[in-house]
C-alpha cells in the first residue's frame, strides 16, 4: 500500500520503493504500516484525518484486491458548528409496475449529505426519523384490446373437402396480477416479503378469469424480495436468573446482562441504549428459614483416670442456613454439656505387701488427697500411701 496526498508528496512506498514497517505522523493522526510474513500488508490509523489522502496500491504480483474499513462520527446529525448534516429526502419515483390499466410507482427515502447533496449510506441519518416510502398510481389508461385465439373446432366437412376454422372467441386482456407486498419478515438484518402473482384474463368490466401462467407473454413479476436490509442495532441479551441467595428468607438473585449484535458478538455496554438496560439483580424470597438448632460437640476424655469422673462437651446455638452462631434456640431443648463417666483402674501391686510393712509414710500428709483424687494407680503414690491404696484395692475387690 502507498499513501500520498493529492499532490506528489508520498509518505510511504513512494517512487516505486518499498519501505520497512513503521509508524509515522500525517494528516493529524498516526499511521501504522505493517508487512507480516505470508499475510497482506496493512495501513491503519485511528484518525480523524485533517486533510485529504489518497491510498494507492503498488503491485509486484497478481492483484489480490484491497480490504478497507472506516469509522464515522456518531454525532452525524449536524448539531454542532461546521458539522456535516445528513437528512432524509425522497428519491425519484421508480418505473411504473404496469404499462397500462393502472400500476404503482414508489419513491424511497434516501440519506442525503446536505453540503454536496450526495447520496450516502442510510446509517448516517437518524433511523427513527426515516419517512415512509411514497407510492402513487401510474399508467392508468386502459390497455388496448388484444385478439384471443381459441382452439380449432372439429372439422365440419368430408374428408376430401372439409375445412377447420379457428374462430376468434372474444377480445380479452391477458396480464399479470400483482398483489400487495406482505409485511417484511424481519424489522432489520435483511428480511423477506412476498406477494401474490398470477396470470389472468379480463373477460368483461366485471369479470376476470385466472389462466395458466404460460398464457402471459411477459416475464412473471417477482413474488419474493429482500426488505429491511440494514443491520439491526445492538441489543441487550440477558442470561438465566441464578438461584436465590441465601436459600431461605429474603435474598437476591442475579443474571448476566450483555450488549450483543444479532450474530452473537459481545460489545461494550456503551454500544447499547442505557435507558433500556435490563436489571442484573432482583430481590427474592426462597421461603421461611428453619429455626436455629442446638449443635453438640464430641465428649471430652473422662476427668478420672480411675473410677468415676466427668466428661464435658461444647453446646452451640447455630443457624442451619449459615452455620453461624444464633441466640434464639429454645433453652428448654438445650442438651446437657456434662455427664458422669467411669474409667477402669489399673491393677496395683500393694495387695501382696504384708500389712505390717504396708504403711503410709508419716511425713507425707497428702495421702487423703491421693485417695480423693484416685491417684493410687500411680506407682509413686502407691509407695508413699501404701496403706491407703491397699484399702482402696480391698474395696474394689469386695473385701
Amino acid at each position: 500500500l502507498k499513501a500520498g496526498g493529492v499532490g506528489e508528496e508520498y509518505f510511504i512506498n513512494g517512487q516505486w520503493t518499498i519501505d520497512w514497517p513503521s509508524t509515522f505522523q500525517v494528516a493529524g493522526t498516526t499511521f501504522s504500516y505493517e508487512r507480516p510474513d505470508g499475510e497482506p500488508e496493512s495501513l491503519s490509523a485511528l484518525g480523524p484525518t485533517k486533510e485529504v489522502l489518497e491510498v494507492m496500491i503498488l503491485l509486484q504480483e497478481a492483484n489480490q484486491g484491497i480490504r478497507w474499513q472506516y469509522n464515522v462520527p456518531l454525532s452525524g446529525l449536524g448539531s454542532g458548528d461546521g458539522e456535516v448534516v445528513f437528512t432524509w429526502q425522497h428519491g425519484p419515483y421508480s418505473e411504473c409496475t404496469a404499462t397500462c390499466a393502472g400500476g404503482i410507482s414508489t419513491s424511497a427515502a434516501l440519506c442525503i449529505r446536505d453540503d454536496d447533496r450526495s447520496i450516502v449510506s442510510d446509517s448516517y441519518c437518524d433511523q427513527e426519523a426515516r419517512p415512509m416510502e411514497k407510492t402513487r398510481a401510474c399508467n392508468e389508461d386502459p390497455c388496448p384490446a388484444e385478439w384471443f385465439r381459441g382452439e380449432w373446432q372439429e372439422c365440419n366437412g368430408s374428408v376430401a373437402s372439409g375445412k377447420s376454422a379457428m374462430v376468434p372467441w372474444r377480445v380479452a386482456r391477458v396480464q399479470w396480477f400483482r398483489g400487495d407486498w406482505q409485511e417484511c419478515s424481519k424489522s432489520c438484518d435483511r428480511g423477506t416479503q412476498t406477494r401474490e402473482v398470477y396470470c389472468y384474463r379480463t373477460v368483461s368490466a366485471l369479470e376476470q378469469e385466472i389462466i395458466p401462467e404460460t398464457e402471459c407473454q411477459t416475464r412473471k413479476p417477482v413474488v419474493r424480495r429482500s426488505c429491511n436490509v440494514d443491520p439491526c442495532p445492538p441489543t441487550w441479551v440477558t442470561g438465566d436468573w441464578s438461584e436465590c441467595t441465601p436459600k431461605c428468607g429474603d435474598g437476591e438473585m442475579t443474571r448476566t446482562v450483555s450488549c450483543m449484535t444479532t450474530d452473537g458478538q459481545n460489545l461494550t455496554p456503551d454500544r447499547c441504549p442505557g435507558n433500556t438496560k435490563p436489571v442484573s439483580k432482583a430481590p427474592c424470597n426462597a421461603g421461611a428459614c428453619p429455626p436455629p438448632r442446638w449443635v453438640t460437640g464430641p465428649w471430652s476424655q473422662c476427668s478420672a483416670d480411675c473410677g468415676k469422673g466427668q466428661q464435658r462437651r461444647t453446646i452451640q446455638c447455630l443457624s442451619p442456613v449459615t452455620d453461624l452462631p444464633a441466640t434464639d434456640c429454645p433453652a428448654s431443648l438445650r442438651p446437657s454439656d456434662m455427664q458422669e463417666c467411669v474409667s477402669p483402674c489399673d491393677s496395683v501391686d500393694v495387695g501382696d505387701t504384708p500389712d505390717e510393712d504396708c504403711k503410709d509414710v508419716n511425713k507425707v500428709a497428702y495421702c487423703p488427697l491421693v485417695l480423693r483424687f484416685k491417684f493410687c494407680n500411680r506407682e509413686y503414690f502407691r509407695q508413699m500411701c501404701c496403706k491407703t491404696c491397699k484399702e482402696v484395692l480391698k474395696q474394689q475387690n469386695g473385701g
